[in-house]
């Protein structure tokens, strides 16, 4: 049976002769990221900041399209709409208005008054308030920390503790760059980001493991191989797996981007961004770390050189 290469079996690319350059560019991208978010802040979505949700029943499928043009012209600031379960079934969100309860209150009659007959029941109305959106944001960032710090203790486990730090500097590295491409662009901060910034925690580190699996098979390989020219093979056995898996998901993510609408899109970009960042740093974060850490050889005592099993060839 044949398989599929998107890139020859046999390269040789010399990543790791590249770390220093690119460890450059990810202490600039870092500094920089930092610095618009401590500048320019996160555009908070309703989920974070408050605001007004309801669920409404429309006489037929909803034409979303024409809602969101209906509703857009009120003057009430940021308005979300997308299809919820059933084609009839919508959830309206309406960013908080200035002002007090009787505020969003008269936002919700306008809302309604603008719908006019094209809903035949209202569901659900709620009005989200600032506490819960700061709660939320609290919620958010431990879901982050922990998941993170979750990943930290499996790697440490099942490979020696060089690989932990390695693989959560890494994931460090991507959680930071994308929460900065959010502050840089100005896209909505919700808790859809939230949930892709998680999908790329854990995409990165599945890209991680790969190569630190494939890294610790090596050591006990070629036991006389300098650790630069091992990572690199390592690197270059897993290259055509690596480059599948993402050209497969970006392709998908693509279509989201395209297909998808304006509710899916900020998500499937911060997707696109995650895939992009996270091979890179798997590449040539987590694996040059094991360098500078000075990772110990499987099955090489201290002062002992070794006999490799076979030549890398």
């Amino acid at each position: 049976m044949r398989h599929l290469h998107l890139v020859p079996p046999d390269t040789k690319i010399d990543f790791i002769g590249l770390r220093r350059v690119a460890i450059v560019f990810s202490v600039l991208l870092m500094i920089a990221s930092v610095g618009a978010f401590a500048a320019l802040g996160l555009n908070f979505g309703i989920d974070f900041r408050g605001g007004i949700l309801i669920e409404a029943k429309t006489d037929g499928p909803a034409d979303v399209p024409a809602l969101r043009r209906d509703l857009g012209g009120l003057g009430l600031g940021e308005v979300q709409i997308q299809e919820f379960g059933a084609p009839d079934d919508v959830l309206i969100r309406v960013q908080r208005q200035e002002g007090a309860e009787a505020e969003q209150l008269a936002a919700i009659e306008t809302v309604k008054t603008a719908l006019g007959s094209t809903v035949v029941e209202y569901r659900r109305t709620e009005f989200v308030g600032p506490k819960v959106g700061a709660e939320l944001i609290e919620a958010a960032t431990w879901a982050v920390l922990l998941a993170i710090g979750a990943i930290l203790v499996y790697i440490w486990f099942r490979f020696e503790w060089q690989f932990g730090v390695g693989a959560i500097i890494a994931l460090t590295h991507d959680v930071v760059a994308t929460i900065g491409l959010f502050a840089v662009t100005g896209m909505e901060f919700n808790l859809a980001t939230v949930a892709a910034i998680l999908t790329i925690a854990g995409y990165s580190i599945n890209d991680t493991v790969v190569i630190y699996d494939r890294v610790r098979e090596n050591m006990r390989r070629y036991k006389k191989l300098a650790l630069p020219d091992l990572l690199n093979l390592s690197v270059n056995h897993t290259l055509s797996r690596t480059i599948l898996t993402s050209v497969t998901t970006l392709l998908a993510l693509l279509a989201l981007v395209i297909l998808g609408g304006p509710i899916i899109r900020g998500f499937a970009l911060a997707m696109i961004w995650g895939v992009l960042i996270g091979t890179y740093s798997s590449i040539y974060i987590a694996a040059p770390t094991l360098i500078a850490l000075r990772v110990h050889r499987i099955g090489r005592s201290k002062g002992e050189s070794g006999e490799a099993e076979e030549n890398p060839a």
